[in-house]
């Protein structure tokens, strides 16, 4: 495949009418960021979706929105990768009440189901509730997005768990026929269910392959943690699925070979328009130490960001992303002082600033913000 030249490093559009400083400090009661740019002249929205109740080992991601937001506060505005991606406007809706409701009616029904009490009878029911309750999630995250599609924006959605962005992406691939996905995890979530939950953060990928009517080839990276019939299914995919396993990174780190070179190679295989999918423990534990199902290994964060440099150099179009298992912790501090959240903020920032540099520059068709 002949590549396409390498795209200029900045993305400065007019901007949106902002009347604060950006190197000043956030005002309190600001936005994500410190911005405040009202839905309708944003070019991102985000939405935040603190849902948990799949989490399979330890919790937290439900705080990660709110820790997120606050830590974002602290994000100095100027990217020397990206440009200045909040000029653009970057709005942060509220948590919806019902998904905070299904999260805590699903929790408590997961929790007692893990205690074992309940008889089998009563099992049944209650896991029929929690999958009753991811597919209104599902219908939900699927509405808010198609929605902001429609309205010319790109759609970021902010975990919680990996279970969440499963309506966002089949909005996005309904809009986008063909896309591919980009899939940054530790878990290769290709399980058939897990623990009786067809909604399991462990099944995303096993989903969105099942439901997904035109979905072009999928890309994984930082895999290291692998079921055998995960393993099969890749193996049995007919190369739709390729794996850029955690070990196979390292041993070409650790021969001396170019990674970039790996990362050319692999982004090649995807289609012009691409969604991407972040799950944290993708990264080194270091970066994400309260994440919920951490995995020795893993990328670092120059690792992670060169991926995101080749994918902008390569011409491709994201046309929606996530950023799931962001956890402040057990406690659920959502001050954002803690180290996960501060990774977390930077980490979204330089998404939605790679996204919006692949949709204003080499791309197809010209990104255009609403009025």
């Amino acid at each position: 495949m002949q590549r396409i030249a390498p795209m200029p490093t900045r993305w400065d559009p007019e901007p949106v009418p902002n009347p604060f400083d950006p190197d000043a400090p956030a005002l309190a009661g600001s936005g994500l960021f410190g911005l405040s740019t009202p839905p309708e002249r944003a070019a991102v929205r985000v939405l935040p979706v603190p849902f948990e109740a799949t989490t399979s080992y330890r919790r937290g991601t439900a705080q990660g929105p709110l820790a997120i937001e606050a830590a974002s506060h602290q994000v100095d505005l100027y990217d020397r990768q990206t440009g200045r991606p909040y000029k653009s406007g970057i709005h942060l809706a509220e948590p919806a009440p019902e998904v905070v409701a299904w999260n805590e009616e699903a929790s408590a029904l997961v929790q007692r189901l893990h205690t074992h009490e309940a008889s089998p009878a009563e099992q049944e029911t209650m896991r029929a509730r929690v999958n009753a309750i991811g597919a209104e999630l599902n219908a939900f995250v699927f509405e808010c997005t198609r929605k902001c599609l429609n309205q010319g924006q790109l759609p970021v959605t902010l975990g919680g768990d990996h279970s969440i962005p499963y309506g966002a992406i089949l909005a996005c691939a309904e809009a986008h026929p063909g896309m591919g996905l980009l899939h940054f995890d530790a878990h290769a979530d290709l399980r058939d269910s897990y623990e009786g939950f067809t909604w399991s953060h462990a099944s995303i990928l096993h989903n969105v392959v099942r439901s997904a009517a035109d979905l072009g080839q999928i890309v994984q990276v930082g895999v290291r943690d692998l079921g055998e019939s995960e393993a099969r299914a890749i193996e049995g995919s007919g190369g739709a699925i390729h794996t850029v396993f955690d070990d196979q990174w390292a041993r070409t780190r650790l021969d001396g070979l170019s990674l970039r070179e790996l990362v050319r190679r692999s982004l090649d295989r995807l289609p012009h328009e691409v969604y991407l999918t972040f799950d944290v423990d993708g990264l080194d534990p270091s970066l994400c130490p309260q994440t919920g199902t951490p995995v020795p290994g893993g990328l670092t964060w120059h690792d992670a960001m060169l991926w995101l440099e080749e994918l902008t150099n390569s011409g491709r179009r994201i046309v929606g992303l996530d950023l799931c298992e962001v956890s402040p912790g057990p406690q659920g501090d959502e001050t954002g002082q803690g180290w996960d959240a501060a990774v977390g903020a930077r980490l979204l920032y330089r998404l939605i600033g790679t996204a919006l540099l692949t949709r204003s520059q080499g791309s197809k068709e010209p990104f255009s913000r609403p009025d």
